[in-house]
């Protein structure tokens, strides 16, 4: 152990020991002690200024904060913490993964992060019930794996969102879609066309399902459902935000995405968002579609539009056993698009086909694209494309209904 690092375990069992705990401290009176303490080191040590700036910040933010987490959330250029046990800390950064030089000073410091973050958002992950998703305060994703599950855990994955939410001027400006397919999406999204959005892990689904939302009209009710609320609208003053609850030790039931839409349904609701369907919720949310909620929107993995009707038409019999022509059916009634996006080689994230339910032929469920992302080549590293038409008409239906004129359809 270092000189500089034995000094800074000695000072926080210093500090720590003279915090008075019966009653509530601020975090001022946490500095004062800090300070007083790095001042007698210095004077022992012969520490420098630069070192003394460096104590202190990590010294409070082990005592009040998240400890070395704490300044990689503070950095708004990493997208991915992965903490692989106390001394393997990676992330991801400019979609490159490298390892960082920090570490915990223990499995049991580690351990008490854990419990900070998770007890902040009312949930809770132990040796019995060892695996948890949560959110920070500032929203980003938690997913918690202890031992006994993980044989060199504890295992924390945090998923950073930015703080200013990325809208669709945004996405245009990185090239993910051309301005063709965003005035587009704005018209089908006011018309009240049921969306779905497409796409394996790290693809933008929940950043693209929150600058879709951009399209609603202000003057509608939305409720959002979530299993950890990511989603950021901000310009509809009707909103309602749910979000599931896991069971805890004070005897609370879980509180599901299922249950959450069921009541949602009560809450005359003009569109519902949900955030990603994973599971038997899949069912609810295409009732949902299917009894007046038009517009709505949600998400889901998978490797393709087909793929994703295929995965929806699984979860749908994981809640509820029902025949796959009836399902099927409900299906092709419900589900309106489905957006498909990816992240290719080069790590960027492009929107890659736009797909039209088109109805139900020989049992199965047809797609027709209406856009779709041809790759052209590489140039400096970078995947070139371009955005091609099928000729395929989108049914104006809706948008006839609506009033909403698209010569993009």
């Amino acid at each position: 152990m270092s000189t500089y690092t034995q000094t800074r375990e000695e000072i926080h069992d210093a500090v720590i020991h003279g915090i008075d705990f019966s009653r509530t401290i601020e975090d001022r009176e946490v500095l004062e002690l800090i300070d007083d303490e790095i001042v007698r080191a210095k004077r022992a040590r012969n520490l420098s200024l630069d070192e003394m700036k460096r104590m202190r910040q990590e010294l409070f933010n082990a005592i009040r904060r998240l400890d070395i987490l704490q300044e990689l959330i503070e950095d708004s250029s990493i997208t991915e913490i992965m903490i692989n046990g106390p001394d393997n800390i990676f992330i991801e950064r400019g979609g490159k993964v490298c390892r960082t030089d920090r570490s915990f000073v223990s499995k049991q410091k580690l351990e008490d992060v854990v419990q900070q973050i998770v007890s902040a958002c009312n949930r809770v992950v132990n040796e019995s019930s060892p695996i948890v998703d949560a959110r920070l305060a500032n929203g980003d994703r938690v997913n918690v794996v202890l031992p006994p599950v993980a044989l060199n855990g504890p295992i924390v994955t945090i998923r950073r969102f930015p703080e200013k939410p990325i809208r669709m001027e945004d996405l245009l400006a990185l090239g993910s879609l051309p301005e063709e397919i965003a005035a587009f999406l704005d018209c089908v999204v006011r018309a009240g066309y049921n969306i779905f959005i497409s796409g394996g892990t790290g693809s933008g689904k929940t950043t693209f399902l929150n600058a879709l939302s951009e399209f609603i009209p202000a003057d509608e009710r939305v409720i959002t459902i979530e299993d950890n609320a990511e989603l950021q609208i901000r310009h509809i003053d009707n909103l309602v935000r749910l979000e599931a609850r896991n069971a805890n030790v004070e005897g609370c039931r879980p509180i599901s995405i299922r249950d959450l839409i069921r009541s949602a349904l009560r809450m005359r609701p003009d569109r519902i968002i949900v955030g990603e369907v994973r599971g038997s919720e899949a069912i609810d949310m295409v009732q949902a579609m299917n009894t007046g909620h038009d517009g709505s929107l949600s998400s889901g993995h998978a490797n393709s539009a087909q793929d994703m009707l295929a995965r929806l038409e699984t979860m749908i019999l994981m809640g509820m056993d029902l025949p796959l022509p009836a399902i099927r059916g409900q299906l092709a009634s419900a589900i309106d698009l489905v957006v498909h996006l990816g992240r290719l080689r080069d790590r960027s994230r492009k929107l890659l086909e736009v797909c039209q339910i088109t109805g139900l032929q020989d049992g199965h469920v047809m797609t027709a694209p209406i856009f779709r992302f041809c790759e052209t080549g590489e140039k400096d590293g970078k995947i070139t494309g371009r955005w091609e038409k099928s000729g395929h008409l989108l049914s104006r239906d809706k948008l006839t209904l609506a009033g909403v004129e698209c010569p993009w359809a």
